[in-house]
Order: structure tokens, then C-alpha cells, then sequence
């Protein structure tokens, strides 16, 4: 069971993701594509009983400019992205890249899910730049 930090934004939506993930990491290990584990997770996330998007476009600004556009993994109940890998390791420039697109689509929290290590590993992220939209 995962534990929910009340203290953290969005805590209960994040503890079923992660709860999501540890099943289907628990069922498939490690070694497949990023894909096979996105597919995975929609079906489990759909169990759960969290709304989500897969591949969901999100817009990018500069200077309150739109710029272009980029897809995250999944878009949760309107207000967690999720990110997913498949590597042995998370390295820097995945949690840099993660934490980026908060930013970039101004969302308060996210999730980077690593499906590749013999372990799952998750790491929590928060935006310190979110902006309340008014």
C-alpha cells in the first residue's frame, strides 16, 4: 500500500499512480519499451479509477507567448503530468527534463516513473514556479 503524505499537494492522486505503477512493474519487471508500460499503466490507471489523457498535447509559452507544443506521458485528473522511462537508471537530465515541463505547463506536481530499474523508482516533483491561473 502506498502512503499518502497529506502534507503534499495532490497526495492521494499520486499515492494511486504510484500504487498503479508498483502493480504493473510487479506483473511486467523491468526491460520493456516506455510504450509497454504507458499501455500498462492506462489500463491500470483506468482500474484505479483515475481520469487521465495519454499523449496529451500541452502548450508551451515564452514571455506568455505560445511557442509550440510538447506531449506528456499522461495528464492525471487534470493536474499531475506523468512522465515514464524505461531505463536502468534516472539520471539528472531526467528529473531536469520533468521538472521543465512542470514548468512549462504550469502544473503544480508531477511524477517521474522508472519502469527499466530492477526496482521501481519514482520521484516526486513540485513546481516552484506554479502560477495560479486567476
Amino acid at each position: 500500500m502506498t502512503i499518502i503524505k497529506e502534507e503534499y499537494k495532490y497526495s492521494e492522486i499520486t499515492g494511486k499512480i504510484i500504487g498503479c505503477a508498483m502493480r504493473v512493474h510487479a506483473a511486467l519487471g523491468s526491460g520493456f519499451q516506455e510504450v509497454i508500460y504507458q499501455r500498462a499503466m492506462a489500463i491500470e490507471m483506468a482500474e484505479a479509477g483515475l481520469s487521465f489523457s495519454r499523449e496529451h498535447d500541452m502548450p508551451i509559452y515564452f514571455r506568455n507567448q505560445w511557442i509550440g507544443t510538447r506531449r506528456v506521458d499522461f495528464l492525471v485528473e487534470k493536474v499531475v503530468s506523468l512522465e515514464i522511462k524505461a531505463k536502468a537508471n534516472l539520471e539528472d537530465l531526467d528529473l531536469a527534463q520533468a521538472i521543465n515541463y512542470l514548468e512549462a505547463y504550469n502544473l503544480e506536481v508531477g511524477l517521474l516513473i522508472n519502469f527499466g530499474a530492477r526496482s521501481l523508482q519514482h520521484k516526486r516533483l513540485a513546481n516552484s514556479k506554479f502560477r495560479p491561473l486567476i
